[in-house]
């Protein structure tokens, strides 16, 4: 039996079944149905498309599919609650996000697992690959490598790079901090908010809540509290040290929760119900590791106001499939060439403009499956990539968001 959640078990014989031959295949938009059709999409007829490209490089966006394909990029490090099973096993779940991509994006996507782990090859295979695809979208890569590999693929490649673990997790979360907030009637801002987990996800959750104006943001990896000058932080955690923990706190769970008004947990930490229940009153708990969050959600909802997971199973599902469709449409759609804060900010706020509509302890976000989301997110984030410079590459680097 696979666990899929207490209200929904599956088990491993649907699962296999579900996987075998794979989740994808290549459609065609041309049907080879006489000699003549023959002719027009292969040869003789393709060569003048293929001249006409060659004359102007700019024709490939509307005469191939590159514009709107993208890449799902892993190199198998960090896979779900895996970790490192390599590129062969991580396949099949690069395949589920192809899929998704084009369930929800209406996107064509095509899986690459990499069998490196090293980022000058990994961004050299892409940079080579370019002309193929039209977005890349990172998936399942180790932190602290991460932060590097996107970074570096952002300043190498000319077209939308976005490690999905990060931000489409944090832009999750703040739609769903935005929520949350309005239901228990307190301003975003000015709450005091603990993130549980310092790799890919909880780095870019402590990120865009900074982006989106709190000023009160305090971080914990499993040794504690991130400080400034703490040994073995990494340049990624020392650089949020200094821009998180305003109160000077140190210690572990136990003193960042206390008094706090809102709990993210992206990490596999278990946390004991006597720390959430010294929580300020009207909490709001996010436990969103998967498949086992933080603490349970009923336990969590004996002192919280407002609590959501990471799972199907549960209401309030945080995940990033919300924003990552929207945000590749919404970036292909635009021409943009990087994905920028402010495209972001704006998924974030798009995701929780759909919430509004029917706003209660129980639906803070809307249902992944919802169909309103997407269109909502992308065309958000085409304004936003217009007004933020995305489009001739002068917006900012992800990486250093």
């Amino acid at each position: 039996m696979t666990a899929v959640g207490v209200n929904n078990p599956v088990t491993d014989a649907e699962v296999f079944a579900a996987h075998e031959g794979g989740k994808l295949s290549v459609g065609v938009t041309t049907a080879f149905h006489d000699s003549r059709a023959l002719s027009i999409a292969y040869t003789p007829g393709v060569a003048a498309v293929s001249k006409a490209i060659a004359r102007e490089p700019e024709l490939a966006e509307r005469y191939t599919w590159a514009g709107r394909l993208v890449a799902v990029v892993t190199d198998g490090t960090a896979v779900l609650g895996l970790g490192d099973v390599g590129p062969a096993a991580a396949l099949p779940v690069m395949e589920g996000k192809a899929a998704l991509l084009k369930q929800f994006g209406g996107l064509d996507a095509i899986p690459l697992v990499l069998d490196t782990t090293d980022v000058d090859e990994i961004v050299d295979t892409l940079v080579r690959l370019r002309p193929s695809f039209g977005a890349v979208s990172l998936e399942d890569v180790a932190a602290p490598r991460c932060f590097t590999l996107e970074e570096r693929l952002t300043e190498a490649l000319d077209c939308p790079v976005m490690h999905d673990d990060q931000h489409g997790t944090a832009i999750a979360v703040l739609a769903a901090l935005r929520g949350a907030c309005a239901v228990v009637g307190r301003p975003l801002t000015r709450q005091r908010v603990v993130v549980s987990g310092a790799g890919a996800a909880g780095v870019a959750c402590a990120r865009i809540l900074l982006a989106a104006g709190l000023t009160d943001v305090t971080v914990l990896d499993s040794r504690g509290i991130l400080v400034p000058g703490r040994a073995g932080l990494n340049p990624a955690k020392a650089a949020l040290a200094g821009r998180t923990n305003p109160r000077g706190l140190r210690g572990g769970l136990a003193e960042a929760l206390r008094g706090a008004d809102v709990f993210v947990g992206v990490s596999s930490a278990t946390v004991p119900e006597e720390l959430i229940a010294s929580m300020a009153p009207d909490a709001i708990v996010l436990a969103l590791s998967n498949p086992v969050p933080e603490i349970h959600p009923r336990i969590a909802a004996r002192y919280a106001a407002v609590v959501g997971t990471g799972g199907s199973d549960f209401p309030n599902q945080v995940i990033n499939t919300l924003a990552s469709p929207g945000i590749y449409r919404g970036a292909l759609d635009a021409g943009a060439r990087r994905i920028t804060d402010g495209m972001k900010l704006a998924a974030a706020e798009a995701i929780a403009e759909v919430a509004a509509a029917d706003l209660a302890a129980d639906r803070i976000v809307p249902h992944s499956l919802d169909p309103r989301v997407m269109p909502a997110v992308a065309s958000a984030v085409a304004r936003a990539a217009l007004e933020d410079g995305a489009l001739d590459g002068t917006g900012d680097c992800p990486g250093r968001a």
